[in-house]
This record gives C-alpha cells, structure tokens and sequence, in this order.
C-alpha cells in the first residue's frame, strides 16, 4: 500500500468536499490517503513520506489564493521531483486553479502527473452524483499510478 497526500485550501467549503470525494477514490485503489489543509503544513519538511501527491485550491479572481501560491514555493523544495501527482480545484465560472497548480507540479517540480489532467468542478455540480464520481474516479487514477 502507497501513502497518498492531498494538501489543499478551501475558503468555502466546497475544496474540502471534493478533497473527501477524492480521498475516497485514492482508498478505493487500495492506497492510503492523509488530508491536510495547507495552513497546518508548516515546512517541506511536513510533505516528506508520501508516494503522491494531489494539491488542491479554489479558483478565486482568476487564479490561486494568495497563500496557496505561497504554499507552493515551499513545496518547490520538498524534492518531489519524479512522484505521482494531481490537482483540483472548484470555482463558480473560470476554474483556472487547478491547471496552474497542475502545470507548477509537472513543470516546475518534475512530477509524474495523473493522465487526466487537472480537476476543475463547477461548485453547482458538487452536489450531483455525477461531481463525486469525477473525484472519485480522480483519487482512483492517482491511486493506479502507484501500482
């Protein structure tokens, strides 16, 4: 069994609903998961332990929270360099969050990044069957990824 971590911010709530939904998909694939909002996350040396990694953030005027970028830059020094990752994100119109995210961990971190690309869910659709099967079918592609 791998150890999967999903660090993310939510300001209203709904970022923490689809970090369960994924969460759940990453236990169906047979791995462990551990959830943390990035504001308990004090140093690189907290993201240290895991096989993957999926970092999630709302979309909030057209790209990440402020103190979500700032989370980044601290994990650009974890050394993730060649682990499992994904991102997701919920917004109400634009959802640019989460490609950002996605790119920075492929491109800048050198992670290997989950095939379905980043998770944007509209907010509305987070209440639809068909919004948790998009995460759980997420935390599933990452949980594959370990195999």
């Amino acid at each position: 069994m791998k150890k999967v971590l999903i660090a993310y911010y939510s300001r209203t709530g709904n970022t923490d609903i689809m970090a369960e939904y994924i969460a759940e998909g990453v236990r169906l694939s047979g791995n462990v998961v551990e959830l943390k909002k990035i504001m308990t996350i004090e140093n690189e040396k907290d993201l240290e332990g895991y096989d993957g990694y999926i970092f999630g953030c709302p979309t909030y005027h057209k790209h990440m929270t402020e103190n979500f970028k700032t989370f980044l830059f601290m994990a650009q020094k974890a050394g993730l360099k060649g682990k499992a990752g994904g991102a997701f994100g919920s917004s109400t119109h634009s959802g640019e969050a989460p490609g950002i995210i996605f790119d920075t961990m492929e491109f800048v971190f050198s992670m290997k990044m989950t095939a379905l690309g980043p998770l944007n869910l509209k907010e509305s659709a987070l209440d639809s069957d068909e919004g948790m099967k998009a995460c759980q079918d997420y935390g599933r592609s990452l949980g594959a990824m370990l195999a």
